[in-house]
């Protein structure tokens, strides 16, 4: 444990009221104390800077910085930092992206209530957590290719309404060349159509509005 004899720990979230509510689940425990919260992600490395807790719980949407940009940056300069991620996205894109950044742990909130106390203290033992229905997600979609930057950009115009002609001009490609890429697109995500293509990359966090 940490000299205080507490899991000292940072929350991370641009709702005040999940903060709120964090806090006091966590200032309940008898080995956990609750020593900084922040409302953004450029916060949030100010404060860890500051209090170096022993567990940073990070959003993963949040302004100007994200919870996995603020991670990456937190991990680059302090590589033993524990920081488990909080969101409301199952999308198995995003847990990657979470885990590649440096989380230990992974947590839903609506899942907050009932296993948030367990996974800090996992996490703080040098455990790492993911909840099974994620880790079937990841497993479903190991060994498939990612999207291209270029697709990326094809996918997230078409997400905005664009028609095959207006991504054309947009890109500066011809129109058979955005086609190539919507086939490659479907290809990848075994997507039916644009629409089904859209509704998969919104769903595994590939895409973001």
């Amino acid at each position: 444990m940490s000299h205080s004899g507490l899991i000292r720990i940072l929350t991370a979230d641009d709702h005040a009221l999940l903060r709120n509510g964090i806090a006091g689940l966590v200032n309940d425990e008898p080995d956990m104390k609750m020593v900084a919260e922040a409302g953004t992600g450029a916060e949030a490395i100010k404060q860890f800077k500051q209090y170096h807790p022993d567990i940073t719980l990070m959003d993963l949407q949040m302004p100007e910085m994200s919870g996995i940009e603020a991670t990456i940056e937190i991990r680059s300069e302090f590589p033993e930092a524990r920081i488990i991620v909080l969101t409301t996205y199952l999308g198995d894109v995003q847990v990657t992206r979470a885990l590649k950044a440096g989380a230990r742990g992974y947590l839903l909130k609506a899942r907050v209530n009932r296993e948030l106390v367990d996974v800090i203290r996992a996490v703080y033992a040098g455990q790492r957590r993911i909840p099974p229905e994620i880790a079937a997600e990841l497993a479903e979609h190991t060994g498939e290719e990612d999207l291209s930057a270029r697709e990326l950009e094809v996918l997230g115009l078409i997400a905005r309404g664009n028609a095959n002609k207006e991504i054309a001009a947009r890109l500066a490609i011809t129109e058979e060349t955005v086609k190539s890429h919507i086939r490659r697109i479907l290809d990848k995500l075994r997507a039916n159509d644009r629409t089904h293509a859209v509704t998969i990359a919104l769903k595994r966090g590939i895409i973001e509005f």
